[in-house]
């Protein structure tokens, strides 16, 4: 068996953390459709108890990704200071989005929050993947 050490439980919670704060919103938004014909309360409800989640999840993506970058010893290699930069900047669009989806007052801020939130994610995790090449 491999050894299990603590850069692999690091690696293994940022991962899990990423797969919440993106499955999660994925999984939502193919589920908004049925629960809102269930009700109103229903889909908010379940909306505010992901976001209790999924700003968790956040948090822990944040505290991990800079342990990840502390940990890191391959800062020098090509590439990585930029890719490194753009991954910063969806992570920090992508938490700015998901607050502008959570106190939007119309449909527009609502969907423009929520498909911003979900692609700033996508892009960092896509440069997350990448940065392990």
């Amino acid at each position: 068996m491999l050894t299990v050490d603590l850069d692999t439980v690091r690696l293994f919670v940022h991962v899990l953390a990423a797969a919440v704060w993106v499955g999660g919103q994925l999984t939502l938004g193919a589920l908004l459709p049925v629960l809102r014909r269930a009700g109103t309360d229903v889909s908010r409800s379940a909306a505010r108890q992901f976001g209790r989640l999924a700003w968790s999840a956040y948090a822990v993506l944040l505290v991990t990704g800079v342990w990840n970058m502390a940990a890191y010893d391959d800062t020098d290699r090509s590439g990585f200071a930029g890719t490194i930069s753009v991954k910063l900047v969806m992570v920090v669009l992508s938490g700015i989005a998901a607050v502008v989806h959570t106190r939007a007052t119309s449909r527009t801020w609502l969907a423009a929050g929520g498909a911003g939130a979900l692609l700033f994610a996508l892009a960092a995790m896509f440069l997350g993947v990448v940065l392990s090449g």
